[in-house]
């Protein structure tokens, strides 16, 4: 990791994290309320620093792969759409009803409510305006810091997962992803891989190979990559290759900016293993 790097995890507390939630339309005071780990950076497209064309182009080199085909099709979109807006997010089947992605992508910024389960969508191996199947959500799972009885948007990046229960059981045709650990992952020394719906290219699943090793922040319940995100990544699923096999160790969360470089902050799936229990309860 580069001196940059070093510095870019010791000031996570400081810095400006910008969340990674694609909203099309949005109000001027759209963003996340009563937390303070997050910036209400929504039109930071590409952004990096103050340099906005800076990460575009590692967006771009993102390898298109085929979403309808295994083990793809097991990520998908997150759709919301109201008249004030119209968002997406990143997801991924971990199991046969339970999708894995970003707290905050279930968070109405300009109403500053938390979204109805039955008004949000999960596309299964969505690409170019299909996908290989659609499941309402029923009900959704969160970090216990969050309440969705208040206005607020509380807690920091190691309490930004989500894990939606889906009204179908999809997973069980379309497959899922499995879930591994993510020191075990490390250990191998093989980069982990980001695959998302980017803002810059929506309507395709992109996945950068090459994010590198993890910087593991135990106190801080989170890891950083140095590989690009932006807007559409939320809740997109970080991967390592065990065994041959794609297995899910992390979920993006947001990117944070230091000196013009930019990281991405994860958290590990193996913090949530409480809630997937609880997730997979019918």
């Amino acid at each position: 990791m580069t001196a940059k790097h070093k510095t870019a995890t010791a000031l996570i507390p400081a810095m400006m994290i910008v969340a990674a939630a694609s909203a099309f339309a949005q109000s001027p005071d759209a963003g996340m309320t009563g937390g303070k780990a997050f910036a209400p950076e929504f039109n930071a497209i590409c952004r990096s620093g103050n340099r906005m064309s800076q990460g575009c182009e590692a967006i771009r080199q993102r390898e298109i792969v085929d979403a309808s085909a295994s083990p793809w099709r097991a990520v998908g979109r997150v759709n919301f759409a109201s008249t004030q807006v119209r968002s997406h997010c990143t997801g991924t089947l971990i199991s046969e009803r339970v999708v894995l992605t970003a707290a905050h992508c279930l968070y109405n910024h300009p109403r500053k409510s938390w979204i109805p389960p039955e008004s949000i969508r999960f596309v299964a191996g969505y690409q170019r305006g299909e996908g290989v199947a659609v499941s309402q959500v029923e009900r959704f799972v969160l970090d216990p810091v969050k309440d969705t009885a208040t206005r607020d948007f509380e807690g920091g990046p190691a309490q930004d997962w989500a894990l939606l229960v889906l009204k179908e059981p999809i997973g069980r045709d379309v497959g899922f992803l499995e879930t591994g650990d993510l020191i075990a992952a490390a250990l191998t020394g093989q980069p982990l891989a980001l695959a998302g719906y980017a803002g810059l290219r929506q309507h395709v699943l992109a996945v950068a190979r090459d994010c590198g090793a993890p910087d593991i922040r135990p106190q801080q319940g989170v890891f950083l990559l140095p590989c690009a995100a932006m807007s559409g990544d939320s809740g997109a699923p970080v991967l390592a290759d065990m065994e041959g096999t794609p297995r899910v160790v992390g979920v993006l969360s947001s990117v944070a900016v230091v000196d013009g470089e930019s990281v991405i902050i994860a958290i590990p799936v193996a913090r949530l293993a409480k809630a997937m229990e609880i997730a997979s309860e019918d």
